[in-house]
């Protein structure tokens, strides 16, 4: 009686097949639509905050541009003045607001260079 049960129940379990494997192409063309529809409606709601920050950068521009023409001279004189930034520690400020910057005590001694034509003071 159990073969006899068992062979209209495998019948049906292949004739499933191919309407499942037609159904897993769709599912997945379901599943690549929802994805885009997610990823569509990410988009627009980013959109509002990457025109924000956009406008922001805009507006911010001028004043970079500004500090970095400021700040070029002074970092090109402090650039001449040590011989690599590698030999230094990290500056530290003092409660009095003071920046020292302490060369590292495993760095090769400092010789300023002298142009042949300069008098050295001492």
């Amino acid at each position: 009686m159990k073969q006899i049960a068992l062979a209209p129940a495998l019948a049906l379990a292949l004739l499933a097949q191919p309407a499942a494997a037609q159904e897993d192409g769709d599912g997945f063309n379901l599943m690549e639509e929802g994805a885009r529809l997610f990823m569509q409606g990410l988009m627009d709601e980013m959109d509002p905050a990457l025109d924000q920050l956009r406008d922001f950068a805009e507006d911010l521009e001028p004043a970079m541009r500004e500090m970095t023409a400021e700040m070029a001279a002074g970092l090109a004189d402090i650039l001449e003045t040590i011989d690599s930034v590698r030999y230094y520690e990290m500056p530290e400020i003092t409660e009095s607001g003071d920046i020292i910057i302490r060369r590292k005590p495993d760095a090769p001694p400092y010789v300023p260079e002298v142009d042949e034509g300069e008098e050295i003071e001492l």
